[in-house]
């Protein structure tokens, strides 16, 4: 009886600690600091947005990624104070990734849907990490603010295709990206990430906004991640990493296809679109909540 005794207690204070845990990691400050992350996430695919377009029409470079719109920000007036805010939302926006990742805050559960979701989130947190200290290197002066994205999918692939088994852990990798744009496009079509809303907040002028810049933004990464995916496994079966693109290079690639500019002006305009939507996900999106 005492054995079950201290066993239940026991128990109790795990759950204890993990709601603690969890209260700290949804608290009032982290939620403020998720919120700018979301804003500049927007501003980061509005940049994005601006430079693909620009590309679609022949005034544009090759840096149509994430690094390009940190460069651009930078090279504006007052651009490293800028930039130095930028960098904290993108830490902001990392920081709330793992926070969902490790708490379950979007509901998404244990199924083997829910766990793929919640690695994803882990990804995504990684990724802004390592994009915010990108930031913080050119503030400092002590960088360029990393490689394009591109060079770094190319240099993780060679990487990759040296291991052993390298061949399929990229065609597996490419698949898993393929199979990340599909739920893009899922989305996309229906319109499931409402239920991260608090609608009953928004006029029905925000209601329409956020879902018409949901879809068009959704798809438009949609397209990015299919054809980032569609080169991992071509650089996989050729086994070489040269093949391998990242956004940057994924839509020079776009815009050498017959109607290029035009399909490139549509996915700029859809990453337009999710910048918008990363506002609204700033202002309306409920957090904190499992």
């Amino acid at each position: 009886m005492k054995q079950d005794t201290r066993i239940t207690n026991a128990k109790q204070e795990v759950r204890e600690v993990k709601q603690e845990a969890r209260s700290t990691a949804t608290s009032h400050w982290v939620v403020l600091l998720a919120k700018l992350g979301y804003i500049v996430n927007g501003i980061v695919y509005i940049i994005i947005g601006g430079l693909a377009a620009q590309l679609a029409i022949g005034h544009g470079g090759s840096t149509t990624d994430q690094r390009g719109a940190l460069r651009t920000i930078y090279e504006q007036p007052f651009g490293k104070v800028m930039l130095a805010i930028v960098a904290i939302g993108l830490l902001g926006y990392a920081l709330w990734s793992f926070v969902q990742a490790i708490f379950d805050t979007e509901g998404q559960g244990r199924e083997t849907k829910g766990i793929m979701a919640r690695i994803g989130y882990a990804v995504t947190g990684i990724s802004y990490v390592l994009l915010s200290y990108g930031a913080f290197q050119l503030v400092l002066g002590t960088g360029n603010g990393g490689n394009s994205s591109t060079t770094t999918t190319q240099n993780g692939t060679a990487s990759l295709l040296q291991a052993p088994f390298g061949v399929a852990l990229v065609v597996v990798l490419g698949l898993a990206v393929i199979g990340l744009a599909g739920l893009f496009f899922y989305k996309a079509y229906s319109v499931n990430f409402r239920r991260h809303f608090s609608l009953n907040t928004m006029t029905p002028q925000w209601r329409k906004w956020a879902m018409l810049s949901g879809r068009l933004g959704y798809a438009a990464l949609g397209v990015d991640f299919l054809l980032v995916g569609i080169f991992l496994v071509v650089a996989a079966l050729q086994h070489d990493p040269h093949k391998a693109q990242g956004l940057d290079g994924a839509l020079q690639t776009l815009l050498q296809q017959p109607f290029g500019p035009v399909l490139l002006a549509i996915v700029a305009l859809g990453f337009i679109a999710y910048g918008i939507f990363s506002f609204v996900e700033a202002r309306y999106r409920r957090m904190g909540r499992g």
